[in-house]
């Protein structure tokens, strides 16, 4: 095509065009990233939680996590009780071998999700106590029986509902681990982890978690 120009201000313009075009592209680019950037950036920065020790303690106090699923463009959220595992960065769940939960994470393993430590209000001022951790990642089944006992010796051990009566008892067996059945019944429940991709939280400024 630049051989066809016979005109060197021809030429010139065909130089220029091309090189604003490219230098728009550039820019276009440029702006859709820090679009990116600023769209999911936390607005208080001071309520961040970096700490990651204090990013595992709260899903290792909490109970229970809302998890936020899709399937089809369709959204679908649940609450699931869990055991946060902080040296394997997963967290442990069980549930049913049907259900709408599970055909969500079937189709669709990525997920995201919130653990709340919430403390209410501070009495006489508009001050709410809570400390929130978001996390991103994907589901996993796990099927060998060995791997699912673990995770459900687990499980019952980070989920501990015993009465102080009971804690304080001789007794040397603990009456979780007998729920956790035989190889039959465990192939009947579906055991999953969450490997989490990404962790963040936020907590609100009177909150003392040493």
């Amino acid at each position: 095509m630049a051989w066809r120009v016979t005109n060197l201000n021809g030429v010139a313009c065909t130089i220029l065009s091309t090189s604003i075009h490219a230098r728009i592209n550039f820019y276009q680019q440029i702006s859709l990233n820090l679009e990116n950037i600023l769209k999911y950036h936390m607005r208080r920065i001071d309520r961040a939680l970096n700490d990651t020790s204090k990013l595992d303690k709260v899903l290792m106090e909490t109970r229970y996590i809302s998890l936020a699923l899709c399937k089809n463009n369709t959204p679908y959220i649940v609450t699931l009780s869990h055991a946060y595992d902080p040296g394997a960065k997963c967290i442990y769940f069980h549930c049913a071998s049907s259900g709408r939960k599970l055909d969500y994470m079937k189709a669709n393993p990525y997920v995201c999700g919130q653990a709340l430590i919430d403390k209410g209000f501070v009495e006489g001022k508009c001050n709410h106590l809570y400390v929130s951790v978001t996390f991103e990642g994907r589901v996993e089944f796990v099927e060998e029986l060995p791997e699912k006992r673990r995770i459900f010796r687990y499980m019952f051990a980070n989920q501990d509902r015993r009465s102080e009566s009971l804690k304080k008892s001789d007794l040397k067996v603990d009456p979780h681990l007998t729920r956790i059945g035989s190889d039959v019944e465990l192939n009947n429940v579906i055991v999953g982890r969450i490997l989490i991709d990404e962790l963040t939280g936020k907590i609100s400024k009177d909150i003392d978690m040493e």
